[in-house]
């Protein structure tokens, strides 16, 4: 099965997705969405070099949630600050905070919601001390950042894709 289905959860979400920007059930849709869906897996197969595993699915709720609030709030925020406030008042800076997440897809997954977050843009893993550099576009309290990266983030994602959390 996994030999023609290599990620049956993608190829049905390919499948709904052609069904859906085409809006028709009719057969030739179905046979072409179908088609589709079992060769792009296939396909795209050799680009993906590991299989990322779900540990805790229920995890992955309240990741999403966490993100969901953390990026409305931050929306208003940074309007607020782009609308209202005197640039002088801006304090633009670069943050450490300490990485314990080990998987890359972790990481991964973890630098899309920083990045969807207003306000805040991944800039690299530092390799030598596993940290990661953060941009934050107006800081007032360092720990709050760091207490939110890791216990809203990291510590949901080393749940979700990593065996144990310290």
């Amino acid at each position: 099965m996994t030999r023609w289905l290599p990620s049956p959860l993608l190829s049905l979400a390919l499948l709904l997705l052609w069904l859906m920007l085409n809006q028709t059930l009719e057969p030739a849709h179905l046979l072409l969405g179908a088609a589709l869906a079992i060769a792009a897996p296939l396909l795209t197969a050799p680009l993906r070099p590991f299989k990322a595993r779900i540990r805790r699915p229920g995890a992955v709720l309240r990741l999403f949630c966490w993100s969901f609030l953390e990026i409305i709030r931050s929306c208003f925020n940074v309007s607020r600050i782009i609308l209202f406030s005197k640039a002088d008042n801006l304090n633009s800076q670069f943050i450490k905070i300490p990485l314990s997440l080990q998987d890359p897809t972790g990481l991964a997954v973890l630098s899309c919601l920083i990045n969807c977050t207003p306000g805040t843009v991944w800039v690299e893993i530092l390799q030598d001390t596993h940290e990661l550099s953060l941009h934050v576009f107006d800081l007032h309290d360092e720990n709050w950042w760091i207490d939110t990266i890791k216990h809203r983030y990291e510590s949901p994602l080393m749940t979700i894709f990593e065996q144990e959390v310290p």
